[in-house]
């Protein structure tokens, strides 16, 4: 089964969740699911800078697998992990491969290998 997260509650949910129990799976292999996509909102979108260990674990894993790890953009400029403008933002200070956009965007970027499933954490 394919599934995308979500990452939109606030609090330790990218953190904890992603960092305690999605992340060590797929480095283990033993996720049980094919992860083809992570959106991230609000101050989840911290997990993706630059030298942050969890992101740069996350980044590894995503390069090895094909997942999309895409930013809200509003979100993403608001923290200054993005240039430009809702709708044409580009990523700054954030670990490799991280894409910024919105929800058409999301659609677009797994149109060609979609989920089965979407999983809001």
């Amino acid at each position: 089964m394919k599934v995308a997260y979500i990452f939109s509650t606030s609090g330790h949910t990218a953190s904890y969740k992603l960092g305690r129990m999605i992340l060590p799976q797929l480095e283990e292999g033993s996720h049980g699911a094919e992860v083809v996509g992570m959106f991230f909102f609000d101050d989840n979108t911290y997990i993706l800078r630059a030298g942050d260990p969890l992101g740069e674990r996350l980044a590894s894993v995503a390069a090895e697998r094909g997942i999309l790890l895409m930013l809200c953009d509003r979100c993403a400029l608001e923290r200054g992990l993005a240039e430009g403008e809702p709708l044409d933002a580009r990523p700054v200070g954030t670990v490799r491969g991280v894409r910024v956009g919105c929800f058409p965007d999301l659609y677009g970027a797994l149109s060609d290998d979609p989920p089965q499933q979407v999983i809001t954490l």
